[in-house]
């Protein structure tokens, strides 16, 4: 099981492809604030809503100095079929491995229907310009998560 991470934290460095193959690494973002989001699987209903409203509100985020970065154990191809689908402005990066979701305290034991099973606990990280944790929430709820963290950020 990985530890969650706490506000205070020094956010775990990382380096995935993207939808499109290229390397992006947190501290492609330094100076900037950055939102990442951990999610099990894009084309799925909860993960597009998800996905769509981080879209949705990308220029309010931006002009607040927050960049979002999604994390899923999707391939790159996956997520390039997700982006192009739903029009997706955010970053998707793919994390086959999972290293990084365990980094993030985002993979792990989590109820589904009940039943306790292993898998990516939907989870959002937000990362200040120096790289430290600002915030670290677990097991959001994809439908109405985007509005309750401008409203946290006061964005």
């Amino acid at each position: 099981m990985s530890e969650r991470l706490q506000p205070g934290d020094t956010a775990p460095a990382f380096t995935l492809p993207d939808a499109d193959g290229n390397e992006v690494s947190l501290a492609d973002y330094a100076g900037r604030k950055v939102i990442v989001y951990f999610y099990p699987a894009a084309l799925t209903p909860g993960c597009t809503k998800q996905a769509c409203d981080f879209t949705d509100n990308l220029e309010l985020l931006a002009g607040a100095g927050y960049d979002v970065v999604g994390v899923s154990p999707d391939k790159p191809e996956k997520l390039a079929k997700f982006r192009d689908k739903e029009s997706l402005k955010v970053t998707l990066l793919a994390d086959p491995d999972k290293k990084v979701l365990e980094a993030y305290g985002a993979f792990g034991e989590k109820k589904l229907y009940g039943k306790t099973v292993v898998g990516v606990i939907r989870s959002t990280v937000v990362v200040d310009a120096d790289g430290t944790v600002e915030r670290a929430l677990y097991n959001v709820k994809a439908t109405g998560h985007v509005a309750k963290i401008i409203r946290d950020l006061g964005v």
